[in-house]
């Protein structure tokens, strides 16, 4: 199944909330694998020897259909931190993102559902003060076409809000092509119905961009 666009977390954000004296410090980080991830988490916890808990979640990929999510409680009451943080992620759609909630006690408990309204509130927050990019995953594409259809393939290329990345010219024109993933389909059709099917296209990549 091809990728569709998703938004993702474009740069690092810190928000602090404060609920009966108990300090939440919710840091954002933009990341594509848990490795980084944890390393994010290693780096507070040397930062915040003192604090209580480091409870986070990351998402990597689309929220929707992540490539992977995890989250910890890091000594909270089961549910009630790591959980409610990765929710806040998916259902505000920030993708390829992790966020780490330290938190300092402040004396007075706030139960359980104290606990994950703070959490959840303090991710939310930080969010607010985020900037999410559209992520546009990407086919790159080898054409094969004879030179009389050389001017119809770029059209279409352009028509599919793609780029031409490369030009050899041979017996035939090869086109190395480059256009978002959810235009592949209706390039091919359209260069095989423009070319009475005389054209050969070949998938040799994919990558991102952000939009």
């Amino acid at each position: 199944m091809a990728m569709k666009p998703y938004q993702q977390l474009t740069h690092s954000v810190v928000f602090e909330l404060e609920e009966k004296r108990s300090r939440f410090l919710c840091y954002l980080y933009p990341v594509t694998s848990r490795e980084q991830s944890l390393m994010r988490l290693e780096s507070l916890r040397v930062e915040f020897p003192d604090a209580r808990h480091h409870c986070w979640a990351y998402v990597i990929g689309d929220p929707k259909q992540p490539i992977t999510q995890a989250y910890n409680d890091d000594g909270e009451p089961a549910g009630t931190a790591g959980k409610p943080i990765l929710n806040v992620l998916v259902q505000r759609g920030a993708g390829d993102a992790c966020a780490i909630v330290v938190r300092y006690f402040g004396g007075i408990k706030l139960g359980a559902g104290g606990l994950v309204r703070a959490y959840g509130s303090s991710v939310s927050q930080a969010l607010d003060h985020a900037t999410l990019a559209a992520k546009i995953p990407l086919a790159e594409l080898s054409v094969l076409i004879d030179f009389n259809f050389e001017a119809v393939a770029r059209r279409l290329v352009a028509r599919c809000s793609g780029e031409v990345l490369e030009v050899n010219y041979g017996v035939e024109v090869t086109l190395v092509v480059v256009l978002p993933i959810d235009q592949e389909g209706i390039f091919r059709k359209a260069l095989q119905s423009s070319t009475s099917g005389s054209a050969t296209i070949q998938a040799c990549g994919s990558a991102t961009i952000q939009a």
